[in-house]
């Protein structure tokens, strides 16, 4: 009956004219919050448990147990575990075998209420279902792709979880260009129910690798935690484009100082923009991250 329910309803909202559907969605919430929120990082089998250690060294916390599992609908085998630290959580995987595609390239999970509803508003705001609704070992799980290429996986789960508020919200990093920027913003707003807390249409460009040169940034706040939006023409240096997400901490040397001795490289040294220091950090196993801290004035 779910199946035949999911069916019906998206092929209503397809028959519909866009502002229909997105009327017909606009009122339900289907975020839960930013605790629930994990970016995802895929590193190689060997280089898991040293991941770990770095990143959890880095910023603290703990992480569930290892199991070996099939989170893909086609046939495949990881290691899954789930990190969860005072400043943001990791969905880790070691796959054992080749990684079905397009999985990956999806940057983030986001816990949903209801899968059904979630897609069919992701749908009705202007998203693409790359991966349709399959079940995992403990709910299930679809992969969206916004405009502009982002890719970001919703997930529901059988057993309701309750995972603690984290102590700073991480940002989910979103690089697009600027023919992109605008429909990505509209259709994260409809789905989410966000709201634009800031724009800079000159932000610094040493927050890209450019110091001489300016860029649009867009920050959005919604139940599912922060998005940064970094519109560019595509010419970044080297590890800019490849973080997924930036990690408030309240200290940013001492985090580093941790990072470098936990065994994870400082890529780009510290810097000072928009009222925040901001390094980039590569972890074991190449996941690279922005972390920062608010500046003190």
């Amino acid at each position: 009956m779910r199946y035949t329910y999911t069916i019906g309803l998206l092929s209503a909202l397809a028959l519909m004219p866009a502002n229909a559907a997105l009327a017909r969605t606009a009122h339900l919430q289907v975020g839960v919050g930013s605790q629930y929120d994990t970016s995802h990082v895929y590193v190689d089998p060997d280089k898991v448990d040293s991941f770990v250690s770095s990143f959890l060294g880095t910023f603290g916390g703990t992480s569930t147990k290892q199991v070996v599992v099939t989170v893909t609908p086609t046939s495949s085998s990881t290691t899954s575990q789930l990190l969860q630290t005072p400043v943001g959580s990791v969905s880790l995987f070691g796959f054992k075998t080749p990684i079905p595609y397009p999985f990956g390239a999806e940057r983030t999970g986001y816990l949903v209420t209801d899968m059904d509803k979630a897609v069919a508003t992701a749908q009705a705001a202007g998203a693409s279902v790359v991966v349709e609704p399959f079940p995992d070992p403990i709910g299930r799980d679809a992969v969206i792709q916004w405009p502009g290429g982002v890719n970001m996986q919703l997930y529901w789960h059988t057993a309701k979880p309750d995972y603690a508020a984290f102590d700073k919200i991480p940002e989910n990093r979103v690089y697009v260009s600027p023919d992109a920027a605008g429909n990505f913003v509209k259709a994260f707003l409809a789905f989410s129910q966000g709201k634009v807390v800031s724009e800079d249409k000159k932000a610094a460009g040493v927050e890209i690798g450019r110091p001489n040169d300016t860029f649009r940034r867009i920050r959005i706040d919604s139940v599912f935690g922060k998005i940064t939006v970094l519109v560019t023409d595509g010419h970044l240096p080297f590890p800019y484009g490849h973080e997924t997400t930036g990690y408030e901490v309240p200290d940013l040397a001492a985090t580093l100082g941790k990072a470098k001795v936990n065994g994870a490289k400082v890529l780009v040294d510290a810097y000072s923009s928009d009222d925040r220091e901001a390094a980039m950090v590569e972890f074991p196993g190449g996941y690279v991250a922005e972390i920062h801290a608010n500046s003190v004035r």
